[in-house]
């Protein structure tokens, strides 16, 4: 057994009324995920983490958050059933004008964990109305969910910049919340041999071509993107002050037609590959290849579901595959390490170096080489 692999991936231990009731909440999922969020933006939750131990009653809560009694009961009483939150004994026992909430563990987490609510907000924002698709979308091997913004046949990169503010805010902040954190062990990795010259596949908004220019003073970046990104990645280069360091190269990377620029130290690719199918991440790489000489290093950063610490982060990762199929492109997901190595190595690289569980998100970098 992998030891990344959790046991109960291979035993079906839970007895016949847990696992009835497990399911019971997966039938409920879609309220219970709207409850979470009215708990939140109406305010219950603050409130009650800020009675303390104390607590609020339901019409305390009422009150305080400026909704009726009935609306506080429906939400605070789902709540208990989720373990939001956790009521007070009462002494002697009186009636349910007597009970008092406090916050629970996981009441916390929703609304303290910066993870938790960037999550939250981007499958509310970007995923809920569009996973109505998902059966479609697996059937059809298009991201049919984008309908819900009045796109199809595109993919999410393709229309990213024409989709509603909020959208586009939710998105952003996912994005740069996972793979910023990752930056920070990465860069003197890649920056050991002192490159002059980078190329930032996927590079958005320049977030990572920023970092390297202010962790070396004469390093060039060139970010190859859609047309809709690199613009933003100019904006941000010039903005930043290091529009003479960082250029941009608008292209579809899928086009037979692209040819990347050759003369390369280093290419970078940082939650890029996984945007895409197995045979497409060859055809990637073919095309790094193509423009690799015999000293250039193809860095990738990327997160894998079997090299995880903990069953939420494989979790998590097994979900967001969902956001790919209805909504993103119909055709990737997160990978198995090994499934993604070989799609790489079917393209003429070797990986010659592998750092697993980086930064606290267990991020994986690899270093390839090409064998010609």
């Amino acid at each position: 057994m992998d030891e990344y692999f959790n046991k109960n991936y291979f035993e079906d231990k839970i007895s016949a009324l847990d696992a009835k009731f497990e399911a019971q909440k997966i039938a409920y999922a879609p309220l219970t995920f709207q409850a979470v969020r009215a708990l939140i933006e109406l305010g219950f939750l603050k409130a009650i983490s800020d009675s303390g131990e104390n607590g609020l009653s339901f019409k305390e809560a009422a009150e305080k958050t400026s909704i009726s009694l009935y609306g506080a009961k429906v939400l605070l009483e789902i709540a208990l059933g989720m373990n939001i939150v956790k009521m007070l004994p009462k002494t002697p026992p009186g009636t349910d004008s007597d009970d008092r909430f406090i916050l629970g563990k996981i009441g916390w987490f929703l609304l303290e964990d910066t993870m938790t609510s960037v999550s939250l907000n981007f499958v509310n924002d970007v995923c809920y109305k569009g996973a109505f698709e998902l059966l479609r979308s697996v059937k059809d091997g298009k991201p049919l969910g984008l309908e819900v913004f009045g796109h199809e046949g595109k993919t999410i990169y393709e229309v990213l910049s024409t989709l509603p503010e909020q959208v586009k805010e939710s998105w952003f902040t996912y994005e740069h919340y996972f793979s910023d954190i990752g930056f920070e062990e990465a860069i003197p990795i890649v920056f050991s041999d002192k490159p002059k010259k980078v190329i930032d596949i996927g590079g958005n908004t320049a977030k990572w071509a920023l970092c390297c220019c202010r962790y070396d003073p004469d390093v060039e970046v060139l970010i190859v993107d859609l047309p809709g990104q690199t613009a933003v990645a100019d904006r941000n280069a010039a903005q930043a002050g290091f529009s003479d360091r960082i250029k941009t190269f608008s292209c579809n990377i899928l086009n037979k037609e692209t040819v990347l620029p050759a003369e390369t130290d280093i290419i970078w690719m940082s939650q890029f590959l996984d945007c895409f199918s197995l045979e497409e991440i060859t055809q990637i790489m073919e095309k790094a290849q193509a423009a690799s000489g015999p000293t250039t290093d193809v860095y990738i950063l990327e997160y894998f579901l079997d090299k995880q610490r903990y069953e939420m982060a494989s979790f998590s990762l097994r979900a967001i595959s969902l956001y790919f199929t209805c909504m993103a492109n119909g055709n990737s997901k997160m990978y198995s390490y090994g499934e993604f190595a070989e799609a790489i190595e079917r393209a003429g690289f070797d990986i010659v170096d592998t750092w697993h569980n980086m930064g606290p998100n267990n991020y994986s970098l690899l270093r390839c080489r090409s064998r010609s």
